[in-house]
């Protein structure tokens, strides 16, 4: 008990510091970023599952466990505009230490044209970020398990650049028995220390998410339920500026907007994703999610798409790991996602029993 109120005072404290930091831009928009096609597949945002996926180490850092130690995992991703990022983990156990991970984050956005006011050009220059996370895990007991990220994250953007740290900190709850997780994050509570400007920092893009999942007990399917943006309301938009808003056509002037009732659910389904999971065989795992924030900052009256919608599958074959998924936010906008990794220590050691077992086949 004495663990569990630790835990909670913990959470408690550090989503006290979040609050404090919400609100206005943000800066290393690309801590966002799905860098694990499984994530990516299920919404982008937390999910709740405990098994041997090392794609989900670094987003939850609770996970990091001495069963990960040897791991070695790479993620990419073909963004938008021909701009693109990719990531590359490995995850150590030390013992009287505890288990760690460390994962470099890299993004390119392409060169563009450098003019001069009158717009003649004057060379190209390039935009770049790249993060550095380092981060620990430790389970308190067989049900639950703590960590945190430390992030050190850079940007250049042509003579522009910024310098800057946060952390994560996250708690998961697993229950072996009715096969059901819980996992809390509060994530980027941070910001700049050298600015782009001068005396203007900006803080990182923190957030708090919470995460529900259970597989069923005689079926092999598991569902999940995400809840992000939870250190504010309103998600959407209404007002003057609004795209969307219609007019009364006896009033052209007069805006119709929708009630406060429409506002309430609106915002409601906004911070929840929905995620589902069909493990068809040991080693397979098919995945489909729905986001509703996406859908409505994607919609266009006029051209209906799958914005919000997810998919993708995640193959284990003998300790190596290859997931893909798609998501779509528009027509001709659909980012594919990949990710691959392995255990260093499983493959030495299915590389030495093979060994040994054709000597024992020679010596017969």
């Amino acid at each position: 008990m004495r663990k569990q109120l630790t835990l909670f005072l913990f959470f408690l404290i550090l989503m006290k510091t979040g609050f404090s930091q919400t609100g206005g831009n943000y800066a290393y928009g690309f801590m966002d970023y799905k860098f694990s096609a499984r994530l990516a597949g299920l919404g982008g945002s937390l999910i709740a599952v405990k098994d041997n996926d090392r794609s989900l180490i670094m987003y939850n850092p609770s996970l990091i466990a001495p069963e990960f130690s040897g791991s070695l995992a790479f993620g990419a991703a073909d963004y938008f505009a021909h701009t693109g990022y990719a990531s590359a983990m490995y995850a150590q156990t030390f013992d009287k230490v505890g288990s760690f991970a460390a994962e470099m984050r890299c993004a390119g956005y392409g060169e563009f044209v450098r003019t001069d006011d009158a717009g003649y050009e004057q060379g190209t220059f390039s935009c770049n970020d790249v993060g550095l996370t380092v981060g620990w895990g430790r389970p308190l007991d067989s049900c639950f398990s703590i960590g945190a990220n430390l992030k050190l994250m850079y940007s250049g953007y042509e003579a522009y650049t910024s310098f800057g740290f946060a952390v994560d900190v996250a708690g998961t709850y697993f229950n072996e028995k009715k096969k059901i997780a819980i996992a809390l994050l509060a994530k980027n509570i941070g910001g700049e220390l050298k600015p782009f400007v001068s005396g203007k920092h900006n803080f990182a893009p923190f957030d708090i998410q919470i995460a529900f999942s259970q597989r069923l007990q005689f079926v092999p399917i598991r569902y999940h339920i995400s809840l992000h943006s939870l250190y504010k309301w309103k998600m959407g938009y209404v007002g003057e500026d609004d795209p969307l808003l219609e007019y009364d056509a006896l009033s052209p002037h007069t805006a119709k907007y929708p009630s406060k009732f429409k506002q309430g659910v609106s915002n409601f389904f906004r911070h929840i994703n929905f995620g589902l999971e069909i493990i068809p065989a040991k080693y397979l795992t098919l995945f489909v999610s729905y986001n509703y924030n996406q859908n409505r900052e994607m919609y266009i009256p006029q051209k209906k798409s799958m914005a919000g919608f997810a998919y993708g599958f995640m193959l284990d074959i003998k300790s190596i790991q290859f997931g893909f998924s798609r998501s779509h936010y528009a027509v001709g906008a659909t980012p594919n996602y990949f990710n691959f990794s392995v255990n260093i220590y499983d493959l030495s050691q299915m590389s030495k029993t093979k060994k040994q077992k054709k000597l024992e086949r020679v010596n017969f």
